[in-house]
């Protein structure tokens, strides 16, 4: 379904405990791919918004590259996976997302918030974001590359401008340290 506006999204998820919105550019090939595998897992129930149409939702989640599948719990944003993921990887991505929209109710532990300042060519970064999948860590990827405001708020708050860096509820850690990303995440 064609998502015209951030009002018209918010009407969306309003009705919804859960929706996946894919913000992509026509004619981009990244997007295409996206757009491709999304359609060939026959998952109807996914928003699209095209960039080049819709102006005002990639600003309000801060997403500064496409393609980029978002999900949400309610009105809530919960993760965003950004770039052309094969289809293995998006039916796990969507049957996980599932579950643990499922499973959170019942818990009234809180979640925490989780952003990842990284670099697409920077291997640690992509260590330290495969550690927190494979855990079922919602993060936030932030590519310090392209958006210039998050690099400079990324070194205010560490004061190294080394990648990666994670910010867990507040803290930040620079570097994949992963005993102490485990220990404030409370990974096993």
């Amino acid at each position: 379904m064609n998502i015209k506006s951030y009002n018209d999204l918010q009407e969306h998820l309003k009705s919804s405990n859960r929706a996946f919105l894919l913000l992509y550019k026509a004619g981009s090939e990244q997007s295409n791919c996206a757009l491709n595998n999304l359609k060939e897992i026959g998952l109807d129930e996914v928003l699209i918004a095209d960039v080049k149409e819709v102006r005002d939702i990639h600003g309000k989640y801060g997403i500064t590259t496409v393609p980029a599948l978002l999900t949400f719990e309610g009105p809530e944003l919960r993760n965003i996976y950004k770039g052309c993921q094969d289809k293995s990887y998006l039916e796990s991505v969507l049957k996980n997302e599932v579950f643990n929209a499922a499973s959170n109710v019942a818990e009234d532990k809180p979640r925490k918030r989780v952003t990842v300042f990284s670099t697409p060519t920077c291997p640690w970064c992509t260590r330290m974001k495969d550690h927190l999948k494979k855990n079922n860590i919602r993060f936030r990827d932030v590519d310090v590359s392209v958006d210039q405001n998050a690099a400079n708020d990324m070194v205010s708050r560490s004061g190294q401008r080394g990648v990666p860096q994670i910010d867990i509820n507040g803290t930040m850690i620079v570097g994949f340290d992963q005993n102490r990303i485990d220990q404030l995440l409370d990974i096993k």
